[in-house]
């Protein structure tokens, strides 16, 4: 199946030809501005997940005292 990869070489690249072109120094189009999201996400949706892991760490830690019996209702 992979015998003849060489052979099956498309012409175009025989060529001699290169295949890309180094960028030139000026810059053709707006400046492309560094996103502000990460994984996705906005600021806010980002607050949002931390508040709520912060709630849930704290409903735990709580659930965790109740348990042991280090406080009580």
């Amino acid at each position: 199946m992979y015998d003849n990869l060489r052979e099956e070489v498309s012409p175009f690249e025989e060529q001699g030809e290169p295949k890309f072109q180094p960028a030139s120094t000026t810059v053709s189009g707006p400046i492309a501005r560094r996103s502000s999201r990460f994984l996705g996400m906005t600021s806010i949706q980002r607050f949002v997940i931390a508040v709520l892991f912060m709630a849930a760490v704290c409903v735990l830690g709580l659930m965790c005292l109740f348990v042991t019996g280090k406080i009580g209702l």
